[in-house]
């Protein structure tokens, strides 16, 4: 697995647990904060994901860690 897609996941199951223990706190209806996680989770991969390959791209063509 590359190390994008888990950098992605990462980010976006931490905004997605942000939004739940936020929403749980608020009390929202049960069907609104897992519908909600759910949405954020999907948002999320969708919008880091064609961020995080760009930054490793940008990075591998840089040289790395040099």
């Amino acid at each position: 697995m590359s190390s994008t897609v888990l950098v992605s996941t990462g980010l976006s199951a931490v905004s997605a647990l942000m939004f739940l223990m936020l929403a749980r706190w608020t009390s929202a209806p049960p069907l609104a904060v897992w519908g909600g996680t759910a949405w954020v989770f999907i948002l999320s991969m969708i919008i880091s994901m064609p961020l995080t390959t760009a930054w490793a791209k940008r990075w591998r063509e840089s040289g790395g860690d040099r």
